[in-house]
């Protein structure tokens, strides 16, 4: 992967937040904090942040004892979720490698990740990350986007670019958002990593956005596919 796909800087964290997370990730992130909120954790880290979309659905439903550790290895990211998110002593916010987790074997109850293990260069090593600061019986919950086939708007949106530049055609949603979407080979990374009882779950949604515009802006503006289409003018 290369660091262009890493790279959530400049306007893309607030054009990411603002048109991307209502288009794509709102209502996953409900999922999510729902799914997490239900184990009753007193102890959550989470990884790959981004712009906090989950923390702030997942906050509130915690106990008022419970602490939350917030992690993003992107520093641009992760100022721009603290400023989103409403004061609370419960939350503390550190960039963090989910590859080399800064914290204690056994600190938390769960560790949870919002579309965000696809970004990582070695997914077995930040999985072994998450199994060790575990607490014996915690739970490790994340979620992944299946096949770009299977999701319409950003195949059409990858089709279209490939039209504009067809010698080289940007493949950043194809390549890192979509591009771990094998259960064969998920089981396959955590088995390596220790996790032996792992569930698996697909599960459908539809977006909608309030013109084509801001779905494109969304895409164009608000992912690290910005920097392809810049490189190629």
């Amino acid at each position: 992967m290369s660091a262009d796909d890493r790279a959530f800087a400049g306007s893309i964290p607030e054009n990411y937040d603002r048109h991307m997370v209502p288009l794509m990730f709102a209502g996953y992130a409900r999922d999510m904090s729902q799914r997490a909120a239900a184990l009753t954790p007193k102890s959550v880290l989470e990884i790959a942040a981004g712009s906090g979309v989950v923390t702030r659905a997942l906050a509130p439903q915690l106990a008022p004892d419970a602490r939350y550790v917030v992690t993003d290895l992107n520093q641009p990211m992760l100022d721009y979720a603290a400023t989103r998110q409403n004061p609370d002593a419960r939350i503390s916010w550190r960039q963090a490698d989910a590859q080399a987790l800064p914290f204690e074997d056994e600190t938390f109850d769960l560790v949870c990740c919002q579309f965000g293990v696809m970004f990582f260069p070695d997914r077995p090593s930040a999985y072994r990350e998450a199994k060790r600061v575990l607490k014996p019986g915690g739970c490790f919950l994340f979620n992944v986007w299946d096949r770009i086939e299977e999701n319409v708007l950003a195949d059409d949106v990858t089709r279209a670019l490939a039209a504009f530049f067809p010698n080289d055609p940007p493949r950043f949603m194809a390549r890192t958002p979509h591009g771990y979407h094998d259960t064969t080979l998920i089981r396959s990374d955590l088995a390596k990593a220790g996790f032996l009882n792992v569930a698996i779950e697909t599960r459908a949604d539809e977006s909608r956005a309030p013109s084509a515009r801001h779905a494109a802006i969304a895409y164009c503006q608000g992912t690290p596919l910005r920097n392809e289409i810049e490189a190629r003018g």
